[in-house]
């Protein structure tokens, strides 16, 4: 196969596209070499017919030239009334190769200069040979010469040339030219049409297996369904093969985080129940209860970044985004209630998270818990899909009209367990579960200052645009 530079768009294009723009190429370079092949054999054609004519009238002026009558009385006549018309670019003249002007006897329409030797005929024919090219007359005009030499034995040697207008060959084939371009472009339309339609047919298993792939991203199906030709049922089986084997992995993985989980929590409420119940100081107790604390924190915290890697990579899994915030904003609505926050929700319907609910709900509840805690009365949550390398992206933006972050803080706080205001209820871990969650989805978190006058929130992550809907550029 030849392999396309890397800077050629194609490269990088469908195999519709490929398919059709090197049919079209070929198509072309076989057409216009076939109309090249074809416009030269017409004009070879047509100057033979037209040199055959000229013979013709060389062949007359030949045989009265050979006439037993004297050499001065001799009559050259041709049936031709063009040329008796003077300058008409028809032509004849009979003289020795070396005659001068006056000597010769030429038809009434060359006035005044006589016919020069055709310019590609030639020099060395022998005697009855025929000689033709292309000359010019005294007005310029292009003409095609035809000549032969005749011995007439003790009389010497006499050339008998003929000449018509080579722009009568032109305009032949220029018409020929112009009905076959016309007649090689309805065929190229044809084939180009014949083309799509055949590329459209051919590559219809392809599409039908992107549109059963695209089911399985959006969690409307869990494996590749429907017959196949011999060349992709292969990789149809294979690839519900990888679902299957993925998903066995990942139910391995979920069994395993749960264990972990239970085997860690366990001991740790024991100890935290031992110590309540023992006759150990207070303060001891209480240190003993906050590192317990501070250790279920961080056990919830792996285990849940434990859990989404495992999930992440998940195909099928889809989360419907409207719900989901919906839930949230009456949740928090609740939590908040003594602040009377106004939420503000704004995203359209059949907008998609891929992944796990548990894990959107995660960062997004992260990201509105905080903007509640620090707003002071107005929280903005707005999700679009946004195109990202041809694919669609969510973005989720929170926004608070609370005091906000100095852009030196904003990195600070991203780091695992580190907080600004120890005021406020939290363990400081939320905005680094959220930058977690969002990297291990392969998507993006960033913190901006808001258009509220507080902080902006800003998570991109996998989604699916609302169906008909394009997603923003």
């Amino acid at each position: 196969m030849i392999a396309l530079p890397a800077w050629l768009p194609l490269r990088r294009g469908s195999i519709a596209v490929r398919l059709a723009t090197s049919a079209l190429l070929a198509s072309s370079a076989i057409l216009l070499i076939a109309a090249g092949i074809l416009t030269t054999l017409y004009r070879e054609n047509t100057e033979r017919a037209f040199d055959s004519r000229l013979l013709v009238y060389a062949n007359n002026l030949a045989t009265d030239l050979v006439s037993p009558n004297d050499p001065e009385s001799r009559s050259f006549t041709l049936s031709d009334p063009r040329f008796d018309l003077p300058l008409s670019g028809w032509y004849w003249q009979i003289g020795r190769p070396d005659a001068k002007p006056r000597d010769l006897r030429t038809s009434r329409s060359l006035v005044g200069v006589p016919l020069k030797p055709a310019s590609q005929s030639d020099s060395k024919a022998g005697i009855g040979q025929i000689r033709q090219g292309y000359g010019k007359a005294q007005d310029e005009r292009p003409l095609r010469i035809i000549e032969r030499d005749v011995d007439l034995g003790e009389e010497g040697r006499y050339t008998v040339r003929v000449a018509g207008p080579a722009d009568e060959i032109a305009n032949d084939v220029g018409r020929f030219r112009f009905s076959l371009m016309v007649t090689f472009g309805l065929l190229g339309l044809s084939l180009a049409l014949t083309t799509l339609l055949q590329i459209r047919f051919g590559l219809a298993p392809l599409a039908k297996l992107r549109t059963a792939l695209g089911a399985i991203r959006r969690g409307e199906t869990d494996r590749i369904t429907g017959e196949y030709p011999r060349d992709i049922a292969p990789l149809a089986g294979e690839v519900n093969l990888l679902i299957e084997t993925n998903r066995e992995i990942l139910e391995r993985a979920r069994t395993q985080v749960g264990n972990l989980a239970h085997a860690l929590k366990t001991p740790l409420s024991i100890i935290v129940n031992e110590v309540g119940a023992s006759d150990a100081p207070e303060d001891l107790s209480a240190k003993i209860r906050e590192q317990a604390a501070v250790m279920r924190d961080q056990v919830n915290y792996h285990l849940d970044r434990a859990r989404a890697a495992a999930l992440a990579g998940t195909l099928g899994a889809s989360t419907e985004v409207e719900p989901a915030l919906a839930g949230l904003v009456r949740t928090f609505g609740k939590i908040y209630r003594d602040k009377a926050i106004a939420y503000e929700v704004t995203v359209p319907a059949g907008l998609r998270f891929r992944g796990e609910r548990q894990d959107f709900e995660e960062m997004i509840g992260n990201l509105v818990d905080n903007a509640s805690k620090w707003a002071h009365g107005r929280v903005s949550i707005r999700a679009e899909a946004v195109a990202e390398h041809d694919y669609p992206h969510l973005l989720v933006a929170i926004e608070d009209d609370g005091p906000g972050l100095a852009p030196e803080d904003r990195a600070a706080v991203l780091g695992r367990g580190r907080r600004l205001d120890e005021t406020k209820p939290g363990s400081g871990l939320g905005l680094s579960i959220v930058a977690d969650l969002a990297a291990l989805y392969r998507g993006r978190f960033r913190l901006e200052a808001a258009a509220l006058g507080g902080l902006r929130a800003v998570i991109e992550v996998p989604g699916d645009a609302p169906a008909g809907a394009a997603p923003h550029g």
